[in-house]
């Protein structure tokens, strides 16, 4: 080894190493500590020491119909955000790319501002419109001249994703529509303008010339859409009541949540807990995989 090879490596430690040894800390410890968790049975509140319980836990947790029911919500959630919140989006955005509409900045910022509102208010707001007395069933009994009418979607197991996949496109969208807007402003405009001049529709420059072009950027969204829809939390907590309303619009999150943090009594909830997390881990990445396997059967390759 070279002097300057080892200084070279030296320098690198010093650089990086800290750096490392504070990603290693804080994200890889707790990553591998909760699949080390899963496994065993530990629980220092019932004195449990970490017996080795292998796949159990797993196992328990696929034969458990409320994990299934979970899961169903959280499809739901994912579909709502990868075909409602990125197509409507990136329509959004080029709308305001071609100048479709008057106003281009106020449009932008009032489809945006659900972004700078915390998600916790979002969910209380719109709980209490949804709410059978709320503002929603108010104009429900306007608009069909009958006092007694509710809005009783939120009570129903059938409908309760329904407001909340509402509320979802309504709070995300304008954050996939800047994503878009700002790349379809480094397209070369010129290449748009002769499209239209060879007598090209908008619809044609849609489809064969915008939408090439993006499929990179459509790609990351989706990727995006996927992770945030099977993280999230706060806004179905939030918009939901304990008991029945939570139960029905329960999503793996949540349902990490009550089995690791509200079962007191339960010996096994902090290893039950963490195999449920690990389990929303390797479908999130699954799903992954999944669109970067249908990118690449459209060869797409443009960056965002």
């Amino acid at each position: 080894m070279t002097e300057r090879l080892k200084k070279n490596l030296v320098s690198f430690w010093v650089m990086v190493g800290p750096a490392l040894l504070v990603y290693t800390f804080i994200l890889a410890y707790p990553v591998l500590y909760s699949i080390g968790l899963s496994f065993t049975d530990y629980n220092p509140n019932m004195g449990n020491t970490g017996k080795w319980m292998g796949l159990s836990l797993y196992a328990k947790m696929f034969k458990d119909p409320l994990f299934w029911h979970a899961f169903k919500n959280n499809m739901i959630v994912v579909l709502v955000s990868v075909f409602g919140q990125i197509p409507l989006g990136f329509v959004l955005a080029y709308i305001l790319f071609r100048r479709m509409v008057r106003a281009r900045n106020f449009f932008q910022a009032v489809v945006f501002m659900p972004q700078f509102l915390s998600t916790i208010v979002i969910g209380i707001l719109w709980k209490r419109l949804f709410e059978a007395d709320g503002a929603v069933a108010t104009f429900l009994q306007w608009l069909t001249q009958n006092p007694d009418a509710q809005f009783d979607l939120m009570l129903r197991a059938d409908t309760v994703m329904y407001p909340i996949g509402f509320v979802l496109i309504w709070m995300y969208t304008g954050f996939y529509m800047i994503v878009f807007l700002a790349n379809l402003q480094k397209l070369d405009v010129q290449l748009v303008e002769a499209a239209k001049i060879d007598g090209a529709t908008e619809a044609q420059i849609f489809a064969r010339i915008i939408m090439p072009l993006l499929s990179g950027t459509i790609l990351v969204s989706a990727i995006l859409a996927i992770a945030g829809s099977l993280k999230g939390f706060d806004l179905i907590f939030a918009m939901t009541d304990r008991g029945l309303t939570r139960q029905n619009a329960m999503v793996l999150p949540i349902y990490m949540y009550q089995v690791a943090f509200n079962n007191y009594n339960d010996p096994l909830r902090f290893s039950y807990g963490a195999a449920i997390a690990n389990t929303v881990v390797l479908i999130s990445v699954g799903l992954i995989m999944f669109a970067n396997w249908i990118s690449s059967k459209f060869d797409t390759g443009a960056d965002i």
